[in-house]
């Protein structure tokens, strides 16, 4: 009789299983209905007092599922009840860290207050569960910037660096913060250029200059000594006093200027310049400028259009010059790359250009005479800092100047330069 009675408790309990599972799972679907009508009132509607009270209820439908909470954390913090949301962020990492979503509503609410210290902690917290999160990183990185803090910054983005090898936007921020060091260099620097033209050249260029680097920008004094020869004897010769200064006026932003005068022809008489530079997102840069040249006879006047991008290592830059002599306008181009290394002093160059420029220095002082005359340059150099104090480059240049109407001539350019940083 005993053993009647539970088989046919049993086989009850069978017949009602099903009904059971349907039970639960009708409550599932009215959860998850519930959320997503949660979730349409606070992101569709922007009605939030009915988008928490639906959260709330899901809450007590479902203590378990966590985005409830989320959701009512996102609401707080929308409604800046800012306590609560960080309630509600903390209660869900807590039971599960892998909602990478309270993670970052929690470490974007500490950057709205300014709590920096908060926001790191929650950020390394964050790395721990989700190490290949690249935008984490990228939140650390922001903390730091919004600190003002540009040595750990920097040292950071070095770490960085490694792991993605690629990011033009890390290199380029990379090298303003690699110029903002606090540094004194001085420095001679020496051209040497040969000509395959008859009882013509070589020239020879040399300059002593200081440079005084700050977190402001930097300052250069130079003082630059040509002479040129023919037929075995100095034709002409003198000096050149200098001044350049670049200069930050943003976060991404500086500026270039320069100014230098000379007394003799083997130089311009006066030469003035200044540029602004742009950074933008993804490693690009752009800049915009003016160059004055006034020689003996004549006044030049140059627009100056530049464009450059990070791709990886490589820094490309190509610069564009729109020169006007006596109503006639004289294009010039100039196309660098480099390829870096560890540091800013550090890299391989290309160049090719067509026309001359103002920004020549090695030949400047026949700007008058070339501007009209076409030429067309390709040349590579090497530069290299040792022991973090002796900075060295070599660059060779061959140019293919029209020195007057369809006659040319072959130039070759070697220039050393050789500086103690300080």
């Amino acid at each position: 009789m005993k053993y009647n009675n539970i088989k046919k408790i049993l086989i009850a309990f069978i017949y009602l299983l099903p009904l059971f599972n349907y039970s639960a799972f009708a409550q599932k679907i009215d959860t998850d209905n519930l959320l997503k009508e949660a979730l349409h009132e606070a992101n569709v509607e922007r009605n939030y007092p009915l988008a928490l009270k639906k959260s709330q209820l899901g809450i007590q439908l479902a203590p378990d599922y966590l985005d409830f909470y989320l959701l009512s954390g996102r609401i707080y913090q929308l409604t800046q009840k800012k306590d609560s949301a960080r309630y509600y962020y903390n209660y869900v990492i807590d039971k599960n860290p892998k909602y990478e979503e309270a993670f970052s509503y929690l470490i974007n609410l500490d950057l709205e207050d300014k709590k920096y210290s908060e926001a790191e902690n929650t950020v390394n917290k964050a790395l721990l569960g989700h190490p290949e999160n690249k935008n984490f990183r990228y939140k650390k990185l922001l903390i730091y910037q919004l600190e003002n803090n540009e040595q750990k910054e920097y040292d950071y983005l070095k770490t960085l660096e490694l792991q993605y090898p690629n990011d033009a936007e890390l290199k380029q921020r990379i090298f303003i913060l690699e110029t903002k060091n606090n540094s004194e260099r001085i420095g001679v620097n020496y051209s040497h250029t040969s000509f395959d033209r008859r009882n013509y050249g070589p020239w020879h260029l040399g300059s002593m200059q200081y440079i005084r680097q700050r977190k402001w920008g930097s300052l250069i004094g130079r003082l630059s000594y040509a002479n040129r020869f023919a037929s075995g004897e100095s034709v002409i010769d003198g000096v050149q006093y200098e001044a350049e200064s670049y200069f930050f006026t943003g976060k991404k932003s500086y500026s270039y200027l320069n100014a230098a005068y000379s007394e003799k022809a083997v130089f311009p008489k006066l030469k003035l310049g200044y540029s602004y530079f742009q950074n933008f997102s993804n490693g690009w840069e752009a800049d915009l400028g003016i160059r004055y040249v006034k020689t003996l006879d004549s006044d030049f006047t140059t627009a100056v259009v530049g464009i450059g991008k990070y791709v990886g290592s490589y820094w490309i830059n190509l610069k564009s010059y729109i020169q006007n002599d006596s109503g006639t306008i004289y294009p010039a181009f100039t196309l660098t790359t480099r390829y870096y290394f560890d540091t800013q002093f550090d890299y391989l160059s290309l160049i090719a250009g067509y026309g001359s420029s103002p920004d020549e220095r090695s030949t400047l002082g026949q700007y008058e005479n070339r501007v009209s005359l076409n030429s067309y340059r390709i040349g590579g150099g090497y530069f290299k800092l040792i022991n973090k104090h002796y900075l060295t480059g070599l660059q060779l240049t061959l140019n293919n100047q029209e020195y007057a109407p369809d006659l040319k001539q072959n130039e070759i350019e070697i220039a050393l330069m050789f500086q103690y940083k300080f």
